[in-house]
């Protein structure tokens, strides 16, 4: 039987590890009229104010480019947002929500997050492919580069959740979207059927070799961010990605490759490290003899 630690322990624990974390957002309020005097705030709004990093920070997270970066409309949208942020900032600060358990979990659970990316960004960039290394990923991925085609698809798009995989499974040896139309339908998975495109950039080396000798009626599915995708590929043009646009696409891969090996690294070292306590220690022991 799990036993978790008492509510009292626990809320007492997450009180503790937060004051850090809020002794940080004190700080930041009382840095606020020195940035003022820089001549670095864009605006007020209830007691918060936004300075020109913040709104460039806004700009990086949403991948917009420098030059995109004055336009009167694109900087309207995004400077409302954030007022309308920090609006409702006040607002839950006033009503005392950074004090909840539940909230503090939530705040300790972002920062973590947000380190835990950093770190491996960090480490990542900190080995930066060369040139050579580079030109050599470039050449031993035709598929993503000089042979790259973009293959026009009738594609079901659906929100991929905790019971799709399931899904997934049971659609194998089906030869039509008909038939996994009305198998989402049944079983009221929601999704959109529409025409589109897949480039073979965007998919393993593997997978384009899959469809190179497909059979007219055969179904694939892939992961698209947060949605799974079944399509039907309808044809292919090729598109060829050479030069500095072959460069800084490959420079991008490689980085989030380095960032996926970064995080398997960490997870190895982490497991052996951690120790667990009481059932819990039973469970993980049994998940790793797996």
């Amino acid at each position: 039987m799990l036993v978790p630690p008492s509510p009292l322990l626990r809320f007492g624990l997450v009180l503790g590890c937060c004051g850090v974390l809020l002794a940080g957002c004190d700080k930041k309020s009382s840095d606020q009229p020195a940035a003022a005097k820089s001549g670095q705030v864009v605006a007020n709004v209830a007691g918060q104010t936004i300075t020109t990093q913040e709104l460039e920070n806004e700009f990086r997270l949403a991948n917009i480019p420098p030059d995109k970066q004055k336009e009167p409309a694109l900087v309207k949208r995004v400077l409302g947002e954030m007022v309308l942020r920090k609006y409702l900032l006040t607002q839950a600060l006033n009503a005392k929500l950074d004090r909840e358990p539940g909230v503090l979990l939530d705040l300790l659970r972002a920062r973590e997050q947000v380190l835990e990316s950093a770190y491996l960004v960090r480490t990542a960039a900190s080995k930066a492919p060369s040139k050579a290394d580079v030109d050599k990923y470039v050449a031993n991925n035709p598929s993503k580069f000089a042979g790259r085609k973009v293959y026009s698809v009738e594609q079901l798009v659906f929100p991929f959740g905790p019971t799709s995989q399931s899904l997934v499974e049971g659609t194998r040896g089906m030869k039509s979207l008909d038939e996994i139309t009305q198998r989402m339908t049944a079983s009221g998975i929601p999704f959109s059927r529409t025409n589109g495109a897949v480039s073979s950039g965007d998919l393993p080396s593997d997978f384009t070799a899959r469809i190179a000798t497909k059979n007219p009626d055969d179904i694939f599915f892939i992961r698209s961010g947060a949605n799974g995708l079944f399509f039907k590929v309808l044809g292919d043009e090729s598109r060829p990605l050479a030069g500095d646009a072959a460069y800084n696409v490959a420079r991008q891969l490689m980085r989030a490759d380095a960032i996926k090996a970064e995080a398997g690294m960490a997870s190895y070292t982490a497991n052996l490290e951690a120790k667990y306590e009481g059932d819990y220690a039973k469970i993980m022991q049994a998940d790793s003899a797996k």
